[in-house]
């Protein structure tokens, strides 16, 4: 029996749930967040906690959760985050919440945390059952997550394991130079703000007073009146950057890439754009034109392209010297699809598996 008490932490709302035996459990609690107040702050992380926590018999093992960077999350120091100026100056978050609750306390970045809750229990199970129930003895055990929402995030796993780097700053893929305007990152089209500044921009509006990106969305599948060209433009640019980003994580992990966050919604407009990118060609300065990918992507999203996707492109060659043949998969075929779990859930069970980790090395 192992019970994780986990959170959620963002510019709006701090999210308490549980973890039990690898189960969501008890009922969330939702607090809103203090940003410029370090003593409220600390004071609802503690409310928050043993709220969730008094709604169980036993008594949690860990607390484990995700929270903004930067930060050195192995010690459990969270540096100045602009977004929450109540941490200014570095705040040994982890320490104290452990000298508080006397259990132990892990910290991590969102994006890993919803790589890992991913792998575990999410898309990447799912599809490697997918594959054996099509009678395919292909199984992945790579993964690339991103979340798209108010900023770009991402995350890795290679073999069950995060990729945390040597200085824990890997998978800043926010920080990608952006293929059209390359003196800024792709930040600046992969966000909330800037899918509202690309519709606004295009129709001469404060992009103050533009709409929101669910709104973009529904005007762009004339669910809602507005400027569908402008719309659809958005999204077409959201889009190929997207895979652009992708393509060049992909070219080093070679793994299945699920998409998550708010802005995933909007897959069925930005994901053609996203697919010809990651299917596209580079133009050498020779004038020879190549596949920009070793690999083949598929939509998972799409039954046409799934199908295509579970069967197996096979090959025979022969035995040099012999008239034997070796039978080889003649296609490297990489899913991309939407997160299989949800953001938040993804979070929670990722810190769950994180905390497990942790604690096993610890006996």
């Amino acid at each position: 029996m192992c019970l994780i008490l986990t959170l959620d932490a963002g510019g709006t709302n701090l999210v308490f749930s549980a973890v039990k035996d690898g189960e969501l459990a008890g009922k969330p609690i939702t607090a809103a967040t203090p940003p410029d107040d370090l003593d409220l702050f600390l004071k609802a992380l503690v409310s928050g906690f043993n709220e969730v926590s008094d709604q169980f018999d036993e008594h949690a093992n860990a607390i484990s959760f995700a929270f903004p960077g930067p930060a050195d999350y192995e010690s459990g120091v969270i540096g100045d985050l602009q977004n929450l100026p109540a941490f200014n100056g570095n705040v040994a978050l982890g320490p104290y919440l452990e000298h508080h609750f006397n259990i132990p306390v892990f910290i991590n970045n969102d994006g890993d945390m919803f790589a890992l809750g991913e792998a575990r229990a999410g898309y990447l199970p799912w599809i490697n059952t997918q594959l054996r129930n099509a009678g395919s003895q292909r199984q992945y055990k790579n993964l690339v997550s991103v979340t798209l929402g108010t900023g770009f995030g991402a995350g890795v796993v290679v073999d069950g394991k995060i990729l945390k780097g040597d200085t824990g700053t890997a998978s800043e893929a926010w920080l990608f130079r952006n293929k059209v305007f390359s003196y800024t990152n792709v930040e600046d089209i992969l966000s909330i703000r800037a899918v509202r500044r690309m519709y606004a921009e295009q129709i001469h509006m404060d992009p103050a007073k533009a709409p929101y990106p669910d709104e973009i969305y529904r005007i762009a599948t004339d669910k809602e009146e507005g400027s569908r060209e402008a719309a659809v433009e958005t999204w077409y640019r959201y889009g190929e950057i997207l895979g652009d980003s992708l393509a060049h994580i992909n070219a080093i992990v070679d793994g299945v890439i699920v998409i998550g966050g708010g802005l995933s919604g909007a897959y069925p407009v930005f994901s053609k754009s996203m697919f010809d990118e990651l299917n596209g060609f580079f133009n050498s300065l020779s004038g020879k034109r190549f596949s920009r990918s070793v690999q083949k992507y598929y939509n998972t999203e799409k039954e046409y392209f799934f199908k295509k996707f579970l069967k197996p492109v096979q090959g025979t060659a022969t035995i040099p010297g012999s008239n034997r043949e070796v039978t080889y998969l003649k296609e490297k075929k990489i899913p991309v699809g939407l997160s299989r779990l949800g953001s938040s859930e993804g979070i929670s069970l990722g810190c769950y598996y994180y905390a497990l980790e942790k604690l096993s090395h610890s006996l």
